[in-house]
């Protein structure tokens, strides 16, 4: 499909376009953090952002949503939301996370609740402008990506390149005023650009192949790191919490005073959280904190890959920022059972 070339005031005027018709929410600066949040006007965002606090899975997965409301045991309603958004501003990287959890909420048992979301979302794609400190997404091949969104935009010199790949994507390029389109050498540019990210966004520079990983872990299952590591753990699940790709969850129903009514939620969980794997009789599948720590990897890098044929780390570097210990840091892991 064509791609568009557009002038900052352009892309400003298309975003103000967008705004009189639906909701964006695209990355804001609050108090010295990037957040994804929706915006009231074009200069709201913050394309030059490196990372934000929380990926923007949180608006098609909610860390807490209702599920249900029900009525004397006997009525119940499930719950939709279905006003359309568009996220926008998305690095490669979420983009990524975000066609992962895709696949984890259609396999068998769809979960309506996620679909409903997802289909009312349209993502603009945005390649990294600036690269967070803890980068390593060029280590885990989610630098860039040629899939998963509707619309990629790509800063050439003082342009930025559009490309719509699907129908969302053409539908939200209709309210662009005319543009030309971009040149060869501009595309030669973006190609550039894209090479260049995928060896800029290696701040922490894993020393093994990523496809190596599953046989790594299957050879270092009680390897000594998971103690030395978890006796510094806090189990505060921050590492989830933060992760693109943890979409572990709880359900609770919230019953009203008088029993005669309430609500079925739930909420966001993670593996590192000391109760994670109770259940009832108040067995812990998962008591020790190592057995938890060593968990959240082999998930990540071997588990997940034998389910869905590709890791489900994608380097955006949340974690490794988010632990207060500093032991969370899965290239620094990776590499001691390498090394070892």
């Amino acid at each position: 499909m064509t791609v568009k070339q557009l002038d900052p005031g352009y892309l400003n005027g298309w975003v103000d376009g967008l705004l009189l018709n639906q909701t964006i929410i695209g990355p804001v600066e609050r108090d010295g953090h990037f957040v994804f949040e929706p915006i009231n006007k074009v200069s709201d965002m913050r394309l030059d952002y490196d990372v934000t606090a929380l990926p923007p899975k949180k608006f098609l997965l909610p860390p807490k949503e209702v599920l249900m409301t029900f009525n004397n045991g006997a009525h119940y309603q499930s719950v939709f939301e279905s006003d359309p958004f568009v996220l926008f501003g998305v690095h490669p990287y979420d983009v990524k996370a975000i066609a992962q959890m895709d696949r984890v909420f259609t396999e068998k048992q769809e979960d309506q609740h996620y679909l409903a979301r997802r289909a009312k979302c349209s993502i603009v794609a945005l390649d990294v402008l600036t690269i967070s400190p803890n980068n390593f997404s060029g280590c885990m091949d989610a630098a860039v990506t040629q899939e998963g969104w509707d619309i990629l935009l790509s800063k050439v010199g003082n342009v930025y390149l559009a490309e719509a790949r699907t129908d969302k994507g053409q539908a939200l390029m209709r309210y662009l005023a005319p543009t030309p389109a971009a040149t060869p050498e501009q595309l030669k540019e973006r190609e550039r650009l894209w090479e260049k990210n995928k060896q800029d966004q290696q701040k922490h520079k894993l020393k093994c192949a990523p496809q190596d990983l599953p046989d790594l872990l299957n050879r270092n299952y009680e390897h000594p790191i998971w103690q030395e590591r978890a006796d510094q753990c806090f189990s505060c699940g921050a590492c989830n919490i933060v992760c693109p790709t943890c979409y572990c969850f709880d359900v609770q129903d919230d019953v009203d005073w008088s029993l005669n009514c309430g609500t079925r939620c739930r909420s966001w969980d993670g593996c590192l959280l000391r109760d994670f794997a109770t259940v009832a009789g108040g067995h812990n599948f998962r008591k020790r904190s190592a057995e938890r720590f060593r968990h959240r990897f082999y998930r990540k890098a071997k588990y997940m890959p034998e389910k869905m044929g590709e890791l489900t780390c994608v380097g955006c570097g949340r974690c490794v920022s988010a632990c207060v210990p500093k032991i969370s840091n899965p290239v620094e892991v990776y590499n001691t059972l390498w090394g070892d």
